[in-house]
């Protein structure tokens, strides 16, 4: 609740901007709704994962979730790593009077269960809760680490994209004139690109991976905010208190980040919600095209493109679009609600 407060701001205005944000109940819930959801997704090692969380053996702790052992330190004859799923290891350890307390889904992103009794993929059952996906993979695993991966993946693009999109409009607002002009013509030659086809090629020609991907994003995805920084910038430059600062000696960065540009944070705040479901909804896109994210990789876009090859399989397609539509419609009510909070017609009723 401290950062809500910090991000309303202090003072009365921003008691009455965190006001309004709690009497919007539906974006309210769905703020804590989304943060328990990535709260727990961020532990997925811990609720999914093919290694025991802790093994009590010979008056001795180990905790494979976290530390890489090798077969021998359980009693097996092998240096390498120990596979805790085989049946031999399991026996040693139960020989032994260990205990073994295994996570809650005991399957990772890329575990593939081979004890299945049916052709993959295999519907939900009481060890594969949500069935398996065309190679053996446990559905429900793959969610928990694909919906961690898509919301850290959107969350770094949209501050990035932040960061330098409110920079530029900055700068444009501040200086105006030539330099606004010149900026205004590069934003409308750049945003005119093909973007979609220019992604599919640069994804093709460069390996993919998780920091390409998202520089290649951001060359894109930063003039979001642009147009509404430029806006509030320019119509701040010219107030009377931005005057005496400047009269004052005041240096144009400190007058910028100072004065001007708290101004303009209160419409970027509105936005960043809408902005991070649309990063999400690109990088969704991509996966499900096969220009995202190297092969294997939990995704939610790969689990909809198996749902799309697999029409016999229909939890896969209806479990990823139920993921995707719960998560956007999360973040569209949080967003909405940000935006209630920061209405300045709300705000003085």
């Amino acid at each position: 609740m401290s950062i809500l407060s910090r991000l309303a701001g202090s003072g009365p205005v921003g008691e009455r901007r965190l006001a309004l944000f709690k009497a919007n109940r539906r974006g309210y819930w769905a703020l804590w709704i989304f943060l328990v959801l990535y709260g727990l997704s961020l532990c997925a090692e811990v609720i999914a994962n093919d290694r025991p969380i802790l093994i009590m053996m010979n008056s001795r702790v180990y905790v494979p979730v976290a530390v890489t052992y090798a077969e021998s330190d359980f009693g097996g004859d092998f240096e390498t790593d120990a596979d805790y799923r085989d049946p031999y290891l399991a026996k040693l350890i139960a020989d032994a009077g260990g205990r073994v307390i295994w996570p809650l889904i005991p399957f990772a992103a890329g575990t593939i269960n081979r004890n299945l009794d049916v052709p993959t993929p295999a519907p939900p059952s009481p060890v594969n809760w949500l069935g398996t996906d065309d190679q053996g993979r446990d559905v429900l695993a793959r969610l928990i680490y694909g919906f961690r991966l898509s919301v850290s993946f959107g969350l770094v693009l949209t501050v990035l994209s932040s960061l330098v999109g409110v920079a530029a409009g900055a700068v444009q607002g501040y200086y105006g004139g030539l330099t606004d002009l010149i900026f205004q013509r590069f934003i409308e030659i750049w945003s005119g690109l093909p973007t979609l086809y220019i992604l599919i090629i640069l994804s093709s020609v460069i390996a993919p991976s998780f920091l390409t991907l998202l520089a290649i994003l951001l060359l894109f995805s930063w003039m979001n905010l642009v147009g509404v920084v430029r806006a509030e910038v320019l119509r701040a430059r010219n107030f009377d208190y931005v005057r005496a600062a400047r009269a004052l000696g005041l240096g144009t960065t400190r007058i910028v980040l100072r004065h001007v540009l708290p101004n303009a944070m209160v419409a970027t705040l509105t936005f960043l919600p809408f902005i991070l479901s649309g990063s999400i909804t690109t990088l969704t896109s991509l996966d499900f095209l096969g220009f995202g994210l190297p092969t294997g990789s939990p995704s939610l876009g790969e689990l909809l493109s198996q749902g799309k090859t697999n029409i016999q399989s229909p939890w896969l397609g209806i479990t990823g679009f139920l993921v995707l539509a719960i998560m956007l419609s999360l973040l569209i009510f949080i967003g909405e609600a940000v935006r209630d909070a920061f209405d300045p017609r709300k705000a003085w009723k």
